[in-house]
């Protein structure tokens, strides 16, 4: 997929206000920890992360969502009549029906010919989003979208811990440990043509996206819900970290080698890229995968954990905020989500 008048004017976010240690999750396992002798501080030294941000019991989602949107139409003074279309793509929602898009929407009153509708792909949801307005605004469709998505670790976090302790197995513990990464976010990613007088100095052009899925690797990471009782569910996650990260990898390459033939890029040609945040045995084996040097990568797992589809869109947001991107860097988003589904943009920054 190429692109040639599609353009991100804003990435505006919103941190969760409650920060959570590593040490603090290990603390609540204490029982579990005992039984099997594993030193505390194991889950920072395997993952990397030594906090997330959670938001306060009872948040509702989309307000999460709503903060940002107002946030990157402030920041952009972009008429909300020019939204043609508003995605919400988080894996989270606030309920299965209606689209939680459309309590979004309401708030920022767009008009009654703004398509309106939510998107799930994983940790994905953002870019396929984004790819989602990007191609509706190349077809000449719209002028203007917005992409939205609001993520909360704090319920499968301790719905996970209250399963590690009533199964303290080893092999729990193992297929547990990722959830435990879980941080919370909302972010808003404004997409327009470029001929929209706006006051933001973002105009970063999109000009490429590769996508490349494994779907038979679809069971090594799931979230959902799981029947306890006589119509009584309780929310479940679980993931095959090792075989995750292996599969992964391998599907990453593979979507590197498409994007830059696409792009007609060498390694060499991309300035910076911003990966997905999943932790610090990631990072390294998807770099060193894809021969791209530490440097070139702005890391953000350490303080905010895995946010999910927030993860990427805010850690780019952060990196031009603090310098690290810059204007006419040749730069790449790398996303791998469960599925399993890989997708790389590039853009001029």
């Amino acid at each position: 997929m190429k692109y040639s008048r599609v353009f991100i004017n804003s990435l505006a976010y919103e941190l969760a206000p409650e920060i959570v240690s590593s040490s603090a999750l290990e603390s609540r396992l204490t029982p579990l920890y005992q039984k099997y002798r594993i030193p505390m501080g194991q889950l920072s030294a395997l993952t990397g992360i030594v906090e997330r941000r959670w938001w306060p019991k009872e948040h509702v989602l989309s307000d999460g969502a709503i903060v940002a949107a107002q946030k990157a139409i402030a920041e952009t003074n972009i008429d909300v009549a020019d939204l043609g279309a508003v995605v919400y793509t988080g894996v989270c929602r606030d309920q299965h029906e209606p689209a939680t898009a459309c309590r979004i929407a309401a708030k920022l009153g767009v008009l009654k010919d703004t398509a309106i509708y939510d998107i799930s792909n994983a940790c994905l949801g953002v870019l396929s989003g984004i790819l989602d307005i990007a191609n509706r605004i190349e077809l000449g469709q719209i002028k203007a979208g917005l992409v939205v998505s609001c993520e909360s670790a704090r319920h499968i976090v301790d719905v996970t811990i209250e399963d590690m302790l009533a199964d303290p197995t080893m092999q729990n513990y193992a297929r547990s440990l990722a959830t435990l990464t879980g941080g919370s976010g909302a972010v808003a990613v404004l997409i327009t043509d470029g001929t929209l007088a706006l006051t933001s100095d973002r105009s970063h052009q999109l000009l490429s996206a590769s996508h490349l899925s494994a779907p038979e690797h679809n069971n090594l990471c799931q979230w959902g819900l799981k029947e306890v009782g006589p119509q009584l569910f309780r929310e479940f996650m679980r993931t095959d970290a090792v075989s995750l990260l292996k599969e992964g990898v391998m599907l990453a390459k593979d979507t590197w080698e498409h994007f830059l033939q696409q792009q007609q890029w060498v390694v060499e040609q991309v300035d910076k890229v911003i990966c997905h945040q999943v932790g610090a045995a990631n990072q390294k084996q998807v770099l060193t995968a894809l021969n791209i040097p530490a440097e070139k990568e702005f890391p953000t797992f350490q303080k905010l954990g895995n946010m999910g589809t927030v993860s990427l869109p805010v850690t780019a947001a952060m990196a031009h905020d603090q310098g690290f991107l810059q204007k006419g860097d040749n730069v790449s988003f790398l996303g791998i989500g469960s599925g399993l589904n890989c997708m790389m943009l590039g853009l001029k920054w």
